[in-house]
């Protein structure tokens, strides 16, 4: 059936890239641990479950403000450093 779809749309897609697109969105949702795809898809490396998490340009450009922004607010708590002499 495969050859034949592949033939009528002159394709040549196989198995392996089905299994390629029907992993990238358990790999991408948030709420799905990444070794819970790695053991579905049977690798041995979590660093090869990895290649199925290509950077979205806007999403990394998210994560950098949010970075920043985590950063200032951690800066704005800390009190600032005492000289050591008491107030007047």
């Amino acid at each position: 059936m495969f050859d034949r779809a592949n033939s009528l749309l002159g394709t040549n897609w196989t198995l392996h890239d089905l299994r390629h697109t029907a992993a990238y969105r358990p790999a991408r949702d948030p709420k799905m641990p990444l070794t819970d795809v790695q053991w579905v898809l049977g690798h041995a490396h979590l660093s090869t479950t990895q290649l199925y998490l290509p950077a979205d340009r806007d999403e990394v450009i998210e994560h950098v403000r949010a970075h920043h922004a985590r950063r200032t607010n951690a800066a704005e708590r800390v009190p600032p450093a005492s000289s050591g002499r008491l107030p007047p």
